[in-house]
């Protein structure tokens, strides 16, 4: 445990440094929507998305050059759902990851535009990636996943829905649907990008969709739990926030007890679908089984 937790710090590291050269420079007269970006791209966070993005292109011998624009992407589009949850409108939590959330540093409407900002900024990223590759069908079936795993089937689908039911009770297999695309949604384009981008046969790239959902429902169940089980201090963000905002949580639904059962089992399930790929990464079953484990 001691190895991968070291082996982690230095991957994240790498990532982040991938991420960051793809941020705008800060100049011009609209430079404050390029600080307010940047403030929220540079908060921190675990970079996973990129990162098993990453892991799953070279499953498949892939060329991680050519991931690197899709990458950045995902963390752009990944950063925008948080600084638009977090708004006054939404969420309202005044802190993400230890610091100010970006509309409480800059303003409310600097946070809006700042989210809006970088959904577009990562497809203008990711196309960077025609210029790096003999293959652009699979930059282009990339950047398709991208669209659709972010958009109203994916993520904003999954943030509609949990917006309309905000203060309500929800039933399960909505709560499951929100869940599915809301958090889900990104993981499985990470992976599904690195897959495609690795060179993948349809049927793995369908197996890879799968683990991913599995992992995706998993973390968001782990993260209701965090939510009533751990600290500000020790997520960086605050807790108890579901139950101030009167939110339907697998928690609630189903009980701490059951919720720890559930997310054993769909992780379970998620690895198991893995480990059924063709060849093997111990360090992408490593970070799978530390996301739906994690304690912040």
């Amino acid at each position: 445990m001691k190895e991968f937790k070291l082996e982690l710090e230095k991957r994240t590291r790498e990532v982040e440094n991938i991420i960051y050269r793809y941020l705008p420079r800060e100049t011009g007269y609209q430079k404050t929507i390029f600080q307010a970006m940047n403030y929220s791209m540079k908060a921190g966070g675990k970079r996973l998305r990129p990162m098993l993005m990453q892991e799953v292109c070279r499953l498949f011998g892939g060329s991680v050059e050519l991931a690197e624009p899709f990458m950045a992407a995902i963390e752009m589009i990944h950063t925008s759902s948080l600084i638009h949850d977090d708004l006054p409108c939404m969420d309202n939590d005044e802190y993400r990851r230890g610091k100010k959330s970006t509309w409480a540093a800059y303003g409310e409407d600097m946070g809006v535009l700042a989210g809006d900002a970088l959904i577009v900024y990562a497809f203008e990223t990711a196309c960077r990636a025609f210029f790096l590759s003999r293959q652009p069908e699979r930059v282009g079936e990339a950047i398709r996943i991208l669209a659709v795993k972010t958009g109203i089937y994916g993520m904003i689908g999954g943030q509609t829905v949990d917006v309309e039911l905000a203060g309500q009770p929800i039933p399960k297999e909505k709560l499951d649907f929100i869940y599915r695309l809301k958090t889900g949604a990104l993981l499985e384009a990470s992976m599904m990008i690195g897959a495609v981008l690795g060179g993948a046969d349809e049927e793995s790239v369908k197996r890879v969709e799968r683990a991913a959902s599995r992992i995706g429902v998993a973390f968001q169940i782990q993260d209701d739990i965090l939510d009533v089980t751990s600290s500000q201090e020790v997520l960086g963000k605050p807790v108890l926030s579901d139950e101030k905002n009167c939110k339907t949580t697998y928690v609630t639904l189903e009980g701490l007890k059951k919720a720890r059962e559930d997310v054993a089992a769909i992780s379970q399930e998620a690895l198991q679908e893995i480990q059924a790929l063709p060849g093997k990464n111990i360090f992408l079953e490593e970070l799978v089984t530390m996301l739906v484990t994690r304690e912040k």
